[in-house]
């Protein structure tokens, strides 16, 4: 079985929900970015530990939040001793509005994964586009680089759709399952 972390920041609980739901399907370990964009050394030690990282930030003014971007500058020292290389890679991101330029976020995800000599996986899922799609169907963001939720501005923690924690929980388990894919090959 493949080791999994979950390194996010949340700025007002939504996304620490998301994490929570991908790190339950994934049965992964939660790292949370504190507020002064800080992870303690047992933390790093435990992204360097495990065989996958799902990158976790709030979308806001169209990318991660300066804490998310703070850890990210603080990785370069994983990056310079190769640390995280081909361990497998994915992300998730949650913003009030239904675009709210998530994409980008997911596209930052990516660079820094792909800086980091990492294996990028992406949702796997069809998105719930039909006349029939509801709100709290699977994927109904619709996104395949990496989870999406949108959780209106004015919604608590515990509003955000279980839909979106759905596909969450989904993402998580398939991040976990290609991970193990990859520490099998290595063994075989």
């Amino acid at each position: 079985m493949a080791t999994v972390a979950v390194v996010y920041h949340s700025g007002y609980g939504h996304t620490a929900k998301l994490a929570q739901s991908v790190a339950e399907g994934a049965q992964a370990t939660l790292v949370a970015i504190d507020a002064e964009g800080n992870l303690t050394e047992a933390q790093w030690a435990t992204l360097d530990a495990v065989d996958a990282i799902v990158f976790g930030s709030p979308t806001y003014m169209g990318s991660v939040s300066w804490q998310f971007k703070k850890f990210a500058d603080a990785s370069s020292k994983a990056w310079f001793h190769q640390k995280w290389k081909n361990k497998v890679a994915a992300g998730f991101t949650n913003s009030a509005t239904m675009n709210g330029d998530k994409h980008s976020t997911l596209h930052y995800f990516i660079t820094l994964a792909m800086q980091q000599s990492m294996i990028w996986v992406g949702t796997g899922m069809m998105p719930s586009n039909a006349k029939a799609a509801q709100r709290n169907d699977v994927n109904y963001v619709g996104s395949f680089a990496g989870a999406m939720a949108s959780t209106p501005s004015d919604a608590s923690p515990d509003e955000v759709w279980p839909g979106d924690l759905e596909t969450g929980r989904l993402f998580g388990q398939r991040v976990a399952e290609v991970a193990a894919q990859f520490v099998a090959g290595r063994r075989s």
